[in-house]
């Protein structure tokens, strides 16, 4: 990646030198179809024609400063008429612009490159049909790999895009197009930044349909709808549902927001091989095709789903109407996006408990994330693209969605709403900073932002509350307090609007209910709660009670005794997913012993209602043994976990989805060589479970685990794969190919992906996946100092898409012990002038290797 990398010095300089009029950007993607490689070197990679009209000021007439493009070639460059010598003024990344006038025109003709990584424009061959398929991913600065620009999110512009495609293909773009004469041509764009700029192009299956509101005052709105996935997939897609979703999205945001949705169309495509969740560019949001689904899923897929539907559509506001001057204030986007997801599927949507779903898992990702040594303001220090890049993580998303959930609780609902829409309204099409919308906040909600601000956006880690409670001789409470605490690392105390519950059981042992509750601002070390005093003596003190806060919850004894007897108990399935949430936290801290926390599940999960809830536990109670438990114990505990998961499988509702959530982890769990053979029998029919329907889906995952442990060879992959002859069973085949517990098979999967950039992003993701498997750990040993050899080498080489799947999904973590960290410390303390990025994602890797050492030495301990 050298030379691609942008400065946030570079842009600040740029953007007060520079200011943008308009793009005319033409492309030919006729090279997408046929055998011969187009327009590239000798050998290089497949290439289409890209020719950008920029047209831009300058404040300093004569001045210089640079565009951006990523592209094997330029064949031609114009600067205000004057045609520039593409050898001497383009060094790959960048083009110098020298003796700027007060306005220019710059023509840029260049080959760009057809992407497998998933950065710039992907392009896919569908092997089930031989079909296609196109579509671009620009985020964080990925645009200038299909045409030439100033690749920064604060130098918007309106943009005009026209294409030429192969015969029988549909090209779509942020605008409405048509195709006139053999070109696609697109509707001018409203000022947008270049990274939410987007083209879709192929023989794609393309549904439609349309949403209408009338306003207040009469006035009325018409939005296109589209909804697009490869022709293999059209059997699957549940479009109607699709539409359902953003209409009530549209509806929801419209009455919250004030503003009409203002990029007229709007189509979402679903798309193969795709790096992200989904990405909001207006008019046309991309998403991963894996929200099509092959097979039966639970409700969890949908509302997950439905979620991210709703976070891209609040991007529309949040991101693409209004837009941060700098990848610093990424929150300004994405931790709204966040929290506007799960807003709007509780308000609008059937998804009514959707903010359970956050409690247990957005909020375990924020987390993680928050005690890693990389956790960072919400408003973060940006000082380049890589940075950025990494940045999309827990913190911006989980953690900022989190907090925005804690200031509604502070300044209330109608004033946060309202903030928002004063914001909208100055903003639009405009770029902001964090002062803006605190300021909108602060006239709306008369609290003082700025010191909430300083609190809650501009400082790192997360604080923990711990119920303290005193009784008097009659068992009732004296005095009932909560305590906050904060790591030596980031040691701010902050101000926290909590609930606190109390609980018992009711007529002495029946379930646990909330007989009281109190709602106050914590603040400093210990705050008493003195609406509580008085109360009868609880079985269950919960700090953090309807999730109002970000924190992480701890118990006092008394609580904790109550837990390891009746979590099950607990009829508010919010609570519940609290209290989960609490205790998996206490287990990676390594204060409740993995096999404790397996213990409560193998007890208290089959008695979950909630599907995500359950389907989290499945997760935590899996990485718990394979990461937290005793080495000496994994054994044990993984019988332990396979025969639970079948015993709950069992007395699971035939054809439910708990049903099915415990096929799965049963799947993941199973071990001996009676489960094998019972994955084996439900494959082939010889075994029955009352109501499982084993789809192509549930196939590939009872084969993984007996791929992993030697009972199907390649030929019944093979067998396989041809049975499910698609990209999603290639994949599939190709994980399992990798799992496969053979020296020769780890090798050859190592070289796939360290050695060779022939594979496309999502079958390295495929490859990495099945490699690392905790099955036999004694196989991936060697590979230890390979890694530690190579991530060098790939960081530098490949994209940084690529190089950050490498660098995370191969570290040795699995090799679990001092040696292993030993042998990262020396890796960093070698490597001090390594890209920050780089070291980030190490030192990140580092900190969980460590942190599950600390956790089996207290499991260890635990067994005595």
């Amino acid at each position: 990646m050298p030379g691609e990398n942008l400065s946030r010095d570079e842009a600040q300089e740029r953007a007060a030198l520079l200011s943008v009029d308009s793009y005319d950007v033409f492309l030919d993607l006729r090279s997408a179809v046929g055998e011969t490689e187009s327009g590239g070197p000798e050998g290089g990679p497949r290439t289409f024609r890209s020719v950008t009209t920029l047209r831009f000021r300058c404040a300093e007439p004569g001045a210089a400063s640079f565009a951006d493009l990523i592209a094997p070639s330029v064949t031609a460059v114009s600067l205000n008429g004057r045609d520039l010598d593409p050898g001497e003024v383009f060094d790959g990344s960048r083009i110098r612009l020298e003796d700027l006038a007060a306005e220019n025109e710059l023509v840029v003709d260049a080959q760009c490159a057809y992407s497998r990584t998933g950065e710039g424009m992907h392009r896919f061959v569908d092997p089930e049909d031989g079909e296609v398929y196109l579509y671009t991913q620009y985020e964080p600065a990925d645009s200038r790999r299909v045409f030439a620009n100033f690749e920064q999110p604060d130098l918007k512009a309106p943009f005009r895009f026209e294409a030429r495609a192969p015969e029988g293909w549909t090209v779509w773009s942020n605008g409405a197009g048509e195709l006139t004469d053999g070109v696609w041509k697109f509707a001018e764009t409203k000022p947008i930044s270049t990274y939410i700029t987007a083209v879709v192009a192929g023989p794609y299956h393309y549904v439609t349909d349309s949403y209408s509101r009338t306003f207040d005052d009469g006035t009325k709105l018409e939005i296109p709808l589209g909804a697009m996935c490869r022709k293999g997939l059209a059997p699957h897609f549940d479009a109607a549902d699709v539409f359902l979703v953003t209409k009530q999205g549209l509806d929801f945001f419209h009455d919250h927001f004030d503003y009409p949705y203002p990029f007229g169309k709007y189509d979402q495509a679903f798309v193969p091989e795709y790096n992200l969740g989904a990405m909001e560019n207006p008019g046309l949001v991309t998403f991963r095709e894996e929200y099509i689904f092959r097979g039966k899923v639970t409700q969890t897929s949908y509302e997950s789903r439905a979620n991210v539907i709703l976070h891209e559509m609040a991007h529309m506001w949040f991101g693409d109407l209004v837009t941060m001057v700098w990848w610093d204030d990424l929150w300004l986007k994405e931790s709204f996006a966040d929290f506007m997801g799960t807003f709007a599927n509780v308000g609008a949507t059937r998804f009514t408990d959707a903010w359970i779903t956050f409690a247990n898992r957005r909020k375990a990702w924020a987390y993680r994330a928050d005690q890693l040594p990389s956790t960072h303001p919400i408003t973060a220090d940006i000082r380049d693209l890589q940075d950025a890049k990494l940045n999309f993580d827990g913190i911006t998303y989980a953690k900022g969605a989190s907090v925005l959930k804690q200031l509604v609780a502070y300044a209330g609902q109608d004033a946060f709403l309202e903030g928002a829409r004063r914001y909208f309204k100055r903003n639009a099409y405009g770029n902001t900073r964090l002062g803006d919308l605190l300021s909108a906040l602060e006239e709306t909600s008369g609290r003082d932002m700025a010191a909430w601000s300083r609190s809650w956006l501009q400082t790192a880690g997360v604080n923990s509350l711990t119920p303290q409670v005193i009784l008097d001789a009659q068992g009732r409470v004296t005095e009932l307090a909560v305590l906050q605490e904060a790591p030596e690392s980031h040691p701010e105390l902050r101000p926290h609007r909590v609930a606190v519950g109390l609980y018992h059981r009711e007529d002495g042992d029946g379930p646990l209910v909330r007989y009281a509750r109190a709602e106050v601002d914590v603040d400093g070390p210990r705050t008493v709660v003195t609406e509580l005093a008085g109360a009868e003596a609880p079985a269950l003190v919960l700090v953090n009670d309807d999730d109002l806060t970000y924190c992480k919850i701890r118990f006092d004894e008394g609580s904790l005794a109550t837990l390891r007897e009746a979590l099950g108990e607990i009829t508010d399935p919010l609570a519940r997913a609290l209290c989960w949430s609490a205790l998996w936290n206490l287990t990676r801290d390594g204060i409740v012993p993995a096999r404790d926390f397996i213990a409560l599940v193998l007890r208290f999960a089959g008695r979950e209602s909630d599907i995500g809830v359950l389907q989290m536990l499945h997760a935590w109670a899996n990485s718990a043994l394979v990461n937290y438990a005793a080495p000496g114990w994994r054994e044990e505990g993984g019988v332990l976990l396979s025969e639970g998961a079948l015993k709950e499988l069992r007395l699971a509702e035939p054809g439910g989805e708990h049903q099915l959530a415990w096929a799965r982890f049963f799947a993941v769990a199973a071990s001996s060589e009676a489960d094998l053979q019972l994955l084996q029998g439900l494959l082939d029919g010889t075994a029955k479970i009352d109501g499982l329907a084993v789809d192509q889906e549930l196939r590939w995952a009872f084969l993984e685990p007996l791929a992993a442990r030697g009972a199907a060879d390649e030929s019944a992959l093979a067998a396989e794969l041809a049975r499910d002859d698609t990209a999603s069973g290639k994949r599939h085949q190709v994980r399992c190919l990798a799992a496969r517990p053979s020296a020769a098979v780890k090798a050859q999967a190592w070289a796939a992906v360290v050695e060779s950039d022939a594979l496309s992003n999502a079958l390295v993701e495929a490859t990495i996946s099945g490699f690392g498997q905790p099955s036999r750990r004694d196989l991936l040993a060697p590979y230890t100092a390979k890694y530690f050899a190579a991530i060098d080498r790939v960081w530098a080489e490949r994209s940084i898409q690529i190089g950050m799947d490498v660098v995370r999904g191969l570290f040795p973590s699995l090799q679990d012990s001092p040696e292993t960290l030993a042998a990262t410390d020396a890796w960093l303390t070698e490597h001090e002038d390594a890209p920050p990025a780089l070291r980030r994602l190490v030192l990140e890797s580092r900190d969980d290797l460590a942190r599950a050492l600390r956790a089996q030495a207290r499991d260890i301990a635990a067994a005595g």
